[in-house]
């Protein structure tokens, strides 16, 4: 196979752009204490966000081995989220006068007025890429909603909690605001958007000749 074969075969797989491929693992880095949080003992600028959140890092190779399907690649899904861009195609995401298109899983039964002041880490989509979501992804299949979030302000971030001893340790995964001054402990692996005012469109509602838009190139 020619290095034009290969590479055409990798871009053939259908994988959402917020996808971490086999060759993007993530490297070890050490943890340490500084000051009234953590940091990377190797710390560069770019390992932190305009707000001071430590990211995950992560090397950029899209596209490159095999998509590992349920990982999300943190620096990707930080982009998309924070420009409101669609997960699977990295174009704009759908956006009406109700707000702007989310796929999430259906969870209406364990939350009463779900999804409204959900924190979520799922970037929304457009609507081209709703049917080919819904078709592969197999937590989507077992149930699923399109939400318009009239409101969806960046509000905190996902990822891991260290302890605040001198050599910090990893005690779980956590959701947590901006405001709130343990994030300074918090390793951020996604970014949140908390969703008010919204309405719900169930996918048996969407026709064949129904609200679908183009995929932007």
């Amino acid at each position: 196979m020619t290095a034009d074969t290969a590479t055409t075969a990798q871009t053939a797989i259908v994988a959402p752009y917020i996808t971490r491929w086999s060759e993007e693992k993530t490297p070890a880095r050490p943890v340490v204490s500084r000051g009234l949080g953590i940091a990377f003992e190797d710390e560069i600028a770019v390992d932190r966000d305009k707000r001071g959140v430590l990211w995950t890092r992560a090397p950029q190779r899209h596209g490159v081995g095999r998509p590992l399907f349920g990982q999300v690649h943190p620096l990707r899904q930080r982009r998309v989220m924070s420009r409101l861009l669609c997960q699977v195609c990295a174009g704009p995401a759908d956006r009406t006068a109700d707000g702007v298109l989310f796929l999430l899983k259906d969870h209406r039964e364990d939350w009463p007025g779900w999804p409204n002041r959900m924190g979520v880490s799922e970037p929304p989509v457009c609507w081209s890429c709703v049917r080919v979501s819904t078709r592969l992804c197999p937590a989507l299949r077992r149930g699923a909603v399109l939400v318009r979030a009239g409101w969806c302000e960046i509000a905190g971030v996902n990822g891991i909690l260290y302890s605040g001893d001198p050599e910090p340790r990893p005690v779980g995964q956590v959701t947590i605001a901006f405001e709130n001054p343990a994030i300074r402990w918090v390793k951020a692996a996604h970014l949140i958007r908390e969703l008010l005012d919204c309405t719900l469109i169930e996918l048996d509602e969407i026709s064949e000749a129904g609200e679908v838009g183009s995929c932007p190139s």
